[in-house]
This record gives C-alpha cells, structure tokens and sequence, in this order.
C-alpha cells in the first residue's frame, strides 16, 4: 500500500476488520488453519494493542515543540537524537515520511533525517508492545538496540558524505523551527479515548492485514517449504530481503510475517532483516525522498549504505 493516511471513510479499513473479526468468530466453529491463525493472533496482540494505544494517547498531549527539541542542531550528538527520537514515535513506516518530509524542511541536516526515518519504521510504542507478545522481550530489545545502531551510523555517514561534498546540504536553515513556548494540553480522559482509538485505526488497519496474510500462508503454504524459504541461511536471508523489498506493507503489517519468521524458520536474523531492510528499500520512500530532496544520489544512498549493515547484522543473529 502506498500511503497510510487516515480516511474519514476507509472502506478498506472496515473491510479488514469485518474479514479479521468473522474469521474470528468462525475459529469456535470450524477448525481451518487459516480461522484457528487468525484467532491465535488476535489473543496475542490485544493485550499489547491495549498498551499501545495508551501510550498513543499520553504522546497525543506531549506538544511538537518538545518532540523537535529532541533532535538538536546536528553532528553526532543530533544524529543520536534523531535516531533516539524516531524510536519514541508511534507513527507507520509511511506516516513517518510525511513526518521527515517536514523535519528536512525544518531544517534538519541529512544525516538527522536519515537516522530519524530507519529508526522509525516498526519501533513506535505500540508495535514494540506487540513484538514483545509475538517474539519475546529480550530480541524485540536486541532489534530495537542494533535498528538504533543502524540508523546512526548510516546518519553519520549521510553527514560525512555531505561534509565532502558527495551529497547536497540540506537548503533549509535549522533557524527556520521556531521556539514557541506552548503549555501542555490539559488532559482530558474522554477526548483521550477518541485519540487513542483513532490513532488506533491506522494501526489496526495494517496490523490486521498483516494477520491475514500471514493466516493466508499458513493455509495454503506447507510449514517446511516456509522454513526452507526464509531458513537462517545466507540464501534464506538474502530471499528474504528480496520480499521485504517487492511486499509494499506498513510496518504494522510486517510485524506479524516477522514473527512468524523468527518462531517458524528459527531464523533470528532473517526477523530482523524483514523488519529492517522493508524501510531502506522501500520504493515509496526512495521517491519521495527524491522528490524532497530533488536528488537521485541522495534517495538511493539510502539502501546502499544501510542494506550492507541490515544482511551483516542479521547473519549473525541467525548464527545465534
């Protein structure tokens, strides 16, 4: 899908809700494994679906002005803030880019806008909530530590290649973000309810795509040809990063086909790679960053720098 934009009427959203919840109902009835995934699923994430759309709704009274200081003025210390607050963000792989669309013209420098949108992708709140039930704590944090990694050291070297004149300075001024003193909304429970479910609604949308598809494969794909074909191999990895790049799903989507990678294949790394290499190859944000950034250069740098990181990473995970 190529955006993720909310729609006041979403057709698509309701009919994936209607598809999901049936199937739902279905699963106490008739024992298909295509029903019995999809309610498997669904007990798994709610909880964290929940915790999500908690933090959704406090983030909702946090002002922008605060979230911009986050990033600083550039050089390293910005470029760690970027990525540090690119993880705090609880936006899809796509909502993102209209977010670092806006950054880049606040002012930011390559490097911050960089490491912003590859530490985004999955790691909002909320979806972190969910890869804890579907993973476990201890590798959602590992992904969530070398995702971080990735990102600053792929912003540092956005910087560095702009300082040498490879890449074109951002024209935008970081004097451009205004310093507003704005208060903190007075918090009100009703009017947090309505944020948290619709902010939901992106989320829910993608994440329950996501089960279908991954309920889809298990119903018409034998479990060991999908192990054979995502196995934690250098071929298995390498197919898989070719699917990240081709499958055009939001990061909600991916997650529950990440899991399954991880739990099904036994491959760590190959999770890791399906989470990571969909936001660097992604074909929507190449264009779009081409068309902000009126570069080429600067748009294809992007895989070309972290995808070598992303493959050297997740092999060794899957060493483990």
């Amino acid at each position: 899908m190529s955006s993720c934009a909310y729609k006041k009427n979403d057709f698509f959203f309701f009919s994936l809700v209607f598809v999901t919840l049936f199937s739902y109902i279905l699963s106490f009835f008739i024992e298909l494994t295509f029903l019995l995934s999809v309610k498997e699923f669904l007990h798994i994430v709610w909880p964290a679906l929940i915790l999500g759309m908690l933090f959704v709704s406090i983030l909702h009274y946090i002002p922008n002005h605060y979230i911009y200081r986050l990033f600083g003025h550039g050089g390293v210390f910005g470029i760690f803030r970027a990525s540090f607050a690119g993880i705090l963000l609880d936006l899809c792989s796509h909502g993102i880019l209209m977010v670092a669309n806006k950054l880049y013209k606040k002012g930011l420098s390559n490097g911050q806008i960089i490491a912003f949108l590859i530490a985004s992708p999955w790691n909002s709140l909320s979806l972190s909530f969910i890869l804890i039930s579907l993973i476990g704590l201890k590798w959602t944090i590992l992904f969530i530590i070398f995702s971080f990694i990735i990102a600053f050291v792929t912003g540092c070297i956005f910087d560095i290649l702009t300082n040498f004149g490879y890449l074109n300075q951002n024209p935008y001024s970081i004097n451009n973000i205004v310093d507003e003193d704005k208060k903190i909304e007075q918090f009100n429970f009703f009017k947090a309810i309505k944020v948290a479910l619709i902010e939901a609604r992106i989320l829910v949308k993608w994440l329950f795509l996501g089960i279908l598809l991954i309920s889809l494969m298990r119903e018409f794909i034998d479990p060991s040809t999908f192990s054979a074909a995502f196995a934690p191999t250098l071929k298995g990895l390498f197919f898989t990063v070719f699917i990240a790049s081709i499958i055009e799903v939001c990061s909600e989507g991916s997650t529950p086909i990440a899991s399954d990678i991880f739990n099904y294949s036994n491959a760590k790394g190959n999770s890791f790679a399906f989470l990571m290499a969909g936001a660097a190859t992604d074909y929507t944000e190449i264009m779009l960053l081409k068309e902000t950034t009126k570069s080429w250069r600067f748009a294809l740098f992007i895989p070309l720098i972290s995808l070598p990181q992303i493959i050297l990473i997740s092999y060794f995970f899957n060493l483990a």
